[in-house]
């Protein structure tokens, strides 16, 4: 049985200090050997080793090492890595994450454990995406300061303009992706329902309002176009048929702004479309190629399924993530996938924005709202947009890209000091709030009274939540941005991003999202089923919750909960039968109709047509006239000839005058 080096010993041996962690640097595993560069002279620049531990699921013979293949750079001065492998064979699997252990301690593939610096040396250790450790180490650039510090980890976003600029970045260029001096960033967070590892770290693109736009880099821009778009698409496909396409419209009555009414996604053979067909309270329509789907759907490596007030379209292959909420979008693919290969709105992911402003052709230009004129569609339901280049008109109170938004005095933007306000202050330092604040400010001025100010403060609070900063900011806009929950629900700033239902296991972290979710001491039945349960038992298609055992009826029949197997299992009603009556009368026949006294059963009874009735009403002599009578408990009717106040002389009748009594006259005398 041979011994694998932790992470943490490798780090020791090549810095030649001990870092935090147990005093013993070894654990015993099985099945592995282990070879490693040898120790510097502490304080003494050394060649940067890349140093790889992968890791051997069982089953293996023989485990191999692997000699990744690095080179130099033009833009810096720093050597050419020499990378060396250690290969060890452990008991974790690929199957099972977190998978990679150190000090008693899992963590989940893409995780940083290390990052910091020793002397002029920069070390980065982590979990990679097939569960074993990668170490990296190289010589840290040199800075105009003469001592050596260690800087404090703050991450930031970018907001740098749209213009491009040339000048060399110091900092690790061959790094995947390039990184500037004394950059920090963090391992990606738990998403909603995590389909598989993410890398670190993520290329995520976000639009919002009317429309505001945050590139895969981090550079912000407006943009007011009414066509439909290209968000992202590979510029070297990899994936079959993979792009991301916002459809967008002119949401005043002035057009000078726009809002997204569609999100599309294609992937494989299908498209699927969240389209936004009522906004209060929202209202999103999502169909497969072209046909209405309920939610969850799943099929063919594709998933759709609500979080919070979130639409998320999940890629588990692709590892990619895009949701729509109707006001805005956001898109994380894998920086492993799609890094240095995306082209459209959303900017080309290369950790860089002086490339976000790219055009089909591949130039880049230094105006982000012109490149975006160029990444237009062809949607049959917009004639008016057509494929040749245009611009669309800027509202007046636009400033150029990358410079404050100024407040105009007749502008109220309250609700957008909010995002600077101390509310949100523990997120400041996760998330730059200055283009957040820029984009409510403008549609403010340039939508008043619309509400569109709402989208700028929902976007930055799903990315403080993002971070695990919850923030309940609607309580502090004074009605301004109200939501709507169904009445079986309650709204909650931030809620489990997967919501637990009776058939999930214990609740993993899933994150947080703004959205209406089941009342304390409830629990959601099921996907797929709006129902708020105190108990798990069954739930019908009538929706009410039934406890195990519980008998009830249900579209006339007979139905019972039971744990297990399908849950209620049903039975037609059984009715009672009785022998069919003979229906004799004249004008009677049978009819079956539903039972009044039981509306799950029918009876059968002898019903009455006059218009079957067999007997004809006889022709009455003259003086006399046919009388028709019904008859209780007879169907037809009871004819009989009864006299008339007439007089009858030969073949005529004739009326009796009143007051002159009876004339009789007596045939056969004096010629009568």
């Amino acid at each position: 049985m041979s011994r694998c080096h932790h992470p943490s010993a490798i780090i020791s041996i090549l810095t030649g200090i001990q870092t935090s962690g147990p005093t013993s640097s070894e654990t015993t595993l099985t099945s592995g050997t282990t070879t490693g560069p040898p120790s510097p002279t502490p304080g003494t620049p050394f060649t940067p080793t890349p140093v790889t531990v992968s890791t051997t699921t069982t089953g293996t013979p023989t485990p191999t090492s692997t000699t990744p293949q690095t080179t130099s750079t033009s833009t810096t001065s720093m050597s050419t890595p020499t990378p060396s492998t250690i290969t060890t064979s452990c008991l974790t699997t690929n199957s099972c994450f977190p998978c990679c252990s150190l000090n008693g301690t899992f963590y989940a593939p893409g995780e940083v454990v290390y990052n910091s610096t020793h002397g002029d040396t920069c070390y980065f250790v982590n979990c990679s995406l097939d569960c074993s450790w990668q170490f990296f180490n190289w010589s840290c650039p040199s800075t105009p300061s003469p001592t050596p510090s260690t800087p404090t980890p703050t991450p930031t976003l970018s907001t740098t303009s749209s213009t491009p600029t040339t000048t060399k970045l110091l900092g690790c260029p061959d790094f995947d992706p390039p990184r500037k001096v004394s950059g920090l960033w963090a391992a990606v967070s738990p998403l909603s329902r995590p389909s598989m590892p993410q890398a670190l770290p993520s290329c995520y693109c976000t639009g919002w309002g009317d429309p505001h736009y945050t590139t895969f880099d981090g550079l912000y821009y407006s943009y007011q176009g009414n066509c439909t778009y290209v968000l992202v698409e590979e510029v070297n496909p990899t994936v079959d048929n993979f792009g991301v396409y916002i459809d967008n419209y002119h949401c005043d009555v002035t057009d000078r702004v726009s809002c997204p009414r569609t999100l599309i996604v294609r992937h494989e053979s299908q498209e699927v479309q969240l389209r936004t067909v009522q906004m209060l309270p929202l209202k999103v329509q999502v169909q497969v190629n072209e046909q209405s789907v309920a939610l969850p759907y799943k099929k063919f490596g594709l998933q759709v399924y609500e979080s919070g007030f979130k639409y998320v379209v999940d890629i588990p292959e692709l590892g990619a993530l895009i949701s729509y909420d109707g006001l805005s979008f956001s898109i994380r693919l894998p920086y492993r996938l799609f890094g240095n290969n995306t082209k459209g709105q959303c900017g080309t992911c290369t950790n860089t924005t002086s490339d976000d402003c790219v055009l089909p052709s591949g130039e880049v230009i230094s105006n982000c709202e012109v490149a975006a004129d160029q990444w237009v569609v062809d949607d049959p339901s917009k004639p008016h947009c057509p494929h040749s280049s245009f611009t669309s008109p800027r509202p007046a109170t636009m400033t150029p890209v990358g410079s404050s938004t100024p407040t105009p005095e007749d502008c109220d933007s309250s609700l957008c000091e909010l995002i600077k306000d101390s509310l949100f202050t523990e997120c400041h330092a996760l998330v730059p709030p200055q283009q957040y604040y820029d984009a409510c400010v403008f549609d403010s001025c340039v939508v008043p009274n619309s509400g569109m100010e709402c989208a700028s403060l929902q976007t930055y609070a799903a990315l403080c939540a993002h971070e695990g900063v919850c923030i309940d900011w609607r309580n502090h806009t004074q009605g301004a941005c109200p939501v709507t929950c169904p009445s079986h629900r309650e709204y909650r700033a931030c809620g489990p991003a997967e919501e637990p239902t009776c058939g999930s296991s214990l609740q993993n972290d899933t994150g947080l999202v703004e959205g209406c979710f089941c009342p304390e001491g409830t629990i959601s039945y099921a996907p797929g089923f709006d129902v708020c349960v105190e108990f798990c038992g069954c739930v019908g298609p009538d929706d009410v919750p039934r406890k195990f055992g519980e008998r009830f009826e249900f579209d006339c029949k007979d139905c019972v909960c039971l744990e297990g197997g399908r849950g209620i299992v049903c039975q037609p009603r059984k009715c009672s039968q009785k022998p069919l009556p003979e229906c004799k009368e004249d004008g009677t026949y049978l009819v079956t109709e539903v039972n009044p006294d039981d509306t799950c059963c029918t009876i059968t009874s002898c019903k009455c047509n006059a218009g079957l009735c067999r007997e004809k009403p006889p022709v009455c002599s003259l003086g006399f006239e046919l009388k028709s009578e019904m008859v209780p408990g007879r169907c037809c009717p009871l004819y009989s000839c009864v006299p008339k106040n007439v007089c009858v002389v030969g073949n005529a009748e004739y009326q009796v005058s009143p007051g002159l009594g009876q004339w009789k006259v007596e045939v056969g005398e004096e010629g009568w």
